[in-house]
């Protein structure tokens, strides 16, 4: 397929000028409450947020996450996604809550991410495609990918997405709405302005209305970094949390500030980082999340100490 002057196909270039145009317009209606994730999961309907509704993010937080080594607890982890998941669907049982968000029916992919310093850990990975074949779905056919997305999941009917927050040099914060950047054939098109179209990718009909859950993962989030592909040990910290939600705008909307309160009590001030202004814009502009604090419902769930978040 040809590519227009900023390296984005021609088809995609018009789509995205289009959403960019539409905005919010576009945006289905979200769940803003327990028994409406729960009913609507049931019934796989599956709507995308949209400005005026609620969001609704469950933390779940586990001391023995991460031992003092780094290395990760996988027993931990899947009682700390199934914990998550009950909480969001509104049950108690963790097959059930699987099952409102996956089935037989579905061709599932997960959209991980693999970057060298802070990727998806394997036992995150593996916990997810274990939870959803428990749903019906053969494990051999489940695919799990970062920049080979835009092949190896263009079939699939139901999405997962999962990476680790950090900061990032051209977003601000790196989370789940830029981890579908690999689903466009030139992410370098996206960086300009703070990578503010983000959102508009996820709109695109690869990706529209696939995905039926967002896990940003704060196991070990880096909080602070400069430059391109910035990694720096000094600036990760063992917060030992998953933020678990239908929409990605919401998650990452708590995962920056997440990082923004741990600058705050690291350096004992907010230093600059790239503006995060994308986050914004996939609510006001795009239509795919609800960005405003206010309107997020944040449901806790384990380890509260200096969980940052209020």
């Amino acid at each position: 397929m040809s590519e227009g002057k900023n390296g984005v196909s021609r088809r995609e270039f018009i789509q995205i000028a289009a959403l960019a145009t539409a905005g919010a317009a576009l945006g289905p209606s979200v769940l803003d409450a327990a028994e409406e994730h729960a009913r609507s999961a049931k019934a796989k309907t599956f709507p995308q947020p949209a400005n005026s509704a609620r969001a609704r993010v469950v933390l779940v937080r586990d001391k023995a996450a991460v031992d003092a080594s780094g290395a990760f607890n996988a027993t931990v982890l899947a009682r700390m996604l199934d914990e998550a998941i009950c909480a969001l669907a509104a049950t108690d049982k963790p097959a059930e809550a699987w099952g409102r968000f996956f089935g037989p029916k579905d061709v599932a992919g997960i959209k991980t991410n693999v970057w060298n310093f802070l990727a998806t850990p394997p036992e995150v990975e593996d916990i997810l495609k274990k939870r959803i074949a428990s749903c019906g779905i053969p494990l051999g056919s489940i695919k799990v990918t970062d920049r080979a997305a835009r092949t190896d999941l263009a079939a699939c009917t139901a999405l997962l997405n999962v990476r680790p927050v950090r900061t990032h040099h051209w977003a601000g914060v790196g989370g789940c709405i830029k981890n579908y950047i690999m689903f466009v054939e030139d992410p370098s098109a996206f960086h300009p302005d703070s990578c503010a179209d983000l959102g508009a990718i996820w709109n695109l009909p690869l990706v529209k209305g696939k995905t039926r859950l967002n896990v940003l993962l704060a196991l070990t989030p880096q909080f602070y970094g400069r430059g391109p592909h910035s990694f720096d040990p000094r600036y990760v910290w063992a917060y030992g949390g998953m933020f678990v939600s239908m929409d990605p705008v919401a998650v990452d909307a708590l995962g920056a500030e997440l990082l923004r309160l741990k600058r705050i009590e690291s350096f004992g001030e907010d230093r600059p980082v790239t503006s995060w202004k994308h986050i914004g814009l996939a609510d006001t502009r795009h239509g795919i999340g609800v960005s405003d604090p206010k309107r997020i419902d944040l449901v806790k769930i384990g380890w509260r100490e200096k969980m940052l978040l209020a």
